[in-house]
């Protein structure tokens, strides 16, 4: 069994030394723990650094392509690398990899496809109070759309079996860490939690510049996601909502017209009511369409994974895999 933890990283050559120091080369469960580090268009000298401190393969972008695109292919590589299983970790040594063996024991005992290391927000003092209000607004939400019980789901400690990281593909550009619970609640993936040690800040994220920044890209990823994933609810209860609210704008009208016969006045009601009635056909029209193309979105993954499981089998190389880090012998 081969485990391989990897760290995406984006100019990260102060950060990087102190981080790896802490990752392990023994794991009970596993014969062979490799690392793996996604250089994401790094200016400086983060590819120097991972070799220099035993990094055992490395995946370079030459521009910055994002954390969910470094993420996915470093998924991509693993597998190609013959993992059985993936950590995936953050570069700043926000998360304890102490608790790396706990994440992975589920996978190792094949009872969870995935494991998310629950960082137990409301308990880290650096987090502001809104900060930790908004996390455990935004998990709700997450979990409303995913039907799965993450406390923390935008934690990107996570561990990941081989044919659960197969089974993954983000189609977001900014963050991987709501859109993949999403999928796997959609997709009925066993997916368990484990309490997990945060270290202290090293330097501020680079995901958002600002928390309603944040707000607003995760708020548009988890409506994005799910009405990719159930659209006709989605466009569905637009639908509703727009014929009711036709039919209360139609009432002055329509109780003019038939208890006094009168049809000449109310001119503002129906004509709200026309453009929500307008609406309301349209969202149905929309919630047929989008459920139409959800449907074929289904057959597109189930091709991706087909895909992928014929380039394992082939051994394809993984892409923009540089030369071979440090030997660790």
């Amino acid at each position: 069994m081969k485990l391989i933890i990897q760290v995406p990283c984006l100019n990260e050559e102060s950060q990087l030394p102190a981080m790896l120091a802490d990752l392990p080369r023994e794991v009970p469960g596993f014969d062979t723990v490799e690392w793996l580090v996604i250089d994401d268009g790094s200016t400086d000298a983060t590819i120097d650094v991972a070799k220099a401190n035993g990094v055992d393969h490395v995946i370079s972008f030459t521009r910055n392509k994002g954390l969910a695109a470094a993420f996915q292919a470093g998924l991509d590589a693993c597998l190609k690398l013959g993992a059985d299983a993936i950590v995936n970790t953050d570069a700043d040594n926000q998360y304890s990899a102490g608790a790396i063996p706990d994440l992975v024991a589920p996978i190792a005992a094949g009872r969870a496809d995935i494991v998310i290391g629950d960082r137990q927000v409301m308990q880290i003092d650096e987090f502001s109070f809104a900060k930790k209000r908004f996390q455990r607004l935004g998990s709700w939400v997450v979990r409303q759309a995913s039907g799965t019980e993450v406390p923390d789901t935008t934690s990107g400690f996570r561990a990941y079996s081989r044919d659960a990281a197969i089974e993954l593909a983000v189609i977001n550009r900014y963050t991987y860490t709501l859109e993949s619970i999403i999928q796997a609640g959609k997709r009925n993936q066993a997916i368990e939690v484990v309490p997990v040690a945060t270290n202290a800040a090293t330097r501020p994220s680079r995901l958002f510049g600002s928390m309603w920044s944040y707000m607003r890209r995760s708020a548009v990823v988890i409506f994005r996601t799910y009405a990719a994933y159930e659209p006709l609810r989605v466009f569905g209860t637009l639908a509703i909502m727009l014929f009711f609210g036709a039919v209360v704008a139609f009432q002055p009208f329509l109780w003019d017209w038939i208890l006094n016969g009168d049809r000449s006045g109310h001119l503002q009601s129906i004509v709200l009511g026309a453009l929500l009635m307008l609406g309301a056909i349209q969202s149905f029209a929309i919630a047929v369409v989008a459920d139409l193309i959800a449907s074929h979105r289904a057959v597109t993954q189930r091709m991706h994974e087909r895909v992928r499981r014929i380039e394992l089998a082939a051994g394809i190389p993984p892409a923009q895999l540089v030369d071979e880090g440090a030997d660790n012998d």
